[in-house]
């Protein structure tokens, strides 16, 4: 049975990893079927220059956004061999505790759990960095994780995190730029002003595809520019960070300009290319804390963090 067992895992994950990738598979082929329907089949000379600067932004972001691995956290927060045989040794929470405070007294760390735990992964044996989650599909823990996403293959990080925010952008752009060059033809066709030719569909169907594409990513990227402009991730959207006074949606607030620069760095000229430009090092982060009780005093513990970056 043990047998049967070592030779079934490998071919259940080779079967998860082909699953894994048949989001990106669709998108890629949409993509390349939109090329040639607009290329070839629509082929207008005067919109052409500027569909191929859009098309060429658009996957340059797809790319880097399905293959830049997301960063893990630096080997400081990882256990020695010493502290993980200490902590496997204590049966008791309160103990357990205590080990980890230990340890994370010397890191930059500021968030904890609900309850005011020391945030700690039992699957990669570290303290968590503020803003690190462990992601179940990577099974690793991912520096600033913002979710997993299928349709890219890949986990949406620190790493990149403005990839995909440039991703939907240029393919919001590209779907609109269709839409709105194709809109003339998609008339024609319904009022019979298209010569009878195998065009007709890709212009019928070019269009339907576009504009179907464009309210959903427009949705989308109002939400993520919502959270840059909030400096928070969908995670911590769903559940406020939580501090040593308490949860704090803001803690990490900076303000518009400087959560914008977070993402997406100081150099302007960098900001509408993927390419890596974001600031800091993903395991810390500047906070802005709001003490939320006025009762409470603030404690030295609440300073902000130096800003690294």
């Amino acid at each position: 049975q043990r047998g049967t067992r070592d030779v079934a895992l490998p071919i259940k994950r080779s079967c998860q990893t082909v699953l894994y990738w048949i989001p990106v598979i669709f998108i890629t082929l949409i993509v390349a079927w939109s090329y040639y329907a607009y290329v070839v089949q629509l082929c207008i000379v005067v919109y052409l220059l500027a569909y191929h600067v859009v098309f060429i932004l658009f996957t340059w972001a797809y790319w880097q956004t399905i293959f830049t691995k997301p960063m893990n956290p630096l080997k400081e927060f990882h256990l020695s061999y010493s502290d993980k045989e200490l902590l496997e040794r204590e049966d008791r929470g309160e103990s357990q505790q205590e080990i980890l405070r230990r340890i994370a007294k010397d890191l930059p760390i500021y968030t904890r759990t609900m309850s005011g735990a020391i945030r700690f992964c039992d699957r990669c044996q570290l303290v968590k960095p503020d803003r690190c989650h462990h992601c179940s599909v990577c099974d690793k823990c991912i520096l600033k994780m913002d979710h997993h996403c299928p349709w890219v293959n890949n986990c949406v990080g620190f790493s990149n995190y403005k990839f995909f925010m440039l991703f939907l952008a240029y393919s919001l752009l590209y779907c609109i730029f269709i839409t709105a060059t194709d809109l003339q033809y998609f008339i024609k066709f319904w009022t019979n002003g298209l010569p009878d030719t195998q065009a007709k569909f890709h212009i019928m169907f070019l269009f339907f595809a576009a504009s179907m594409f464009s309210v959903s990513l427009a949705s989308l990227f109002v939400y993520h520019c919502w959270l840059v402009c909030k400096n928070r991730s969908t995670l911590e959207a769903v559940r406020a960070p939580a501090f040593r006074h308490g949860a704090d949606k803001n803690g990490f607030s900076l303000g518009l300009s400087k959560n914008f620069r977070q993402v997406f760095g100081d150099e302007m000229r960098y900001w509408p290319f993927p390419v890596y430009s974001s600031l800091g090092d993903g395991c810390s982060f500047p906070t802005c804390l709001v003490n939320q009780d006025p009762e409470q005093p603030t404690s030295p513990g609440h300073n902000p963090p130096p800003n690294k970056a």
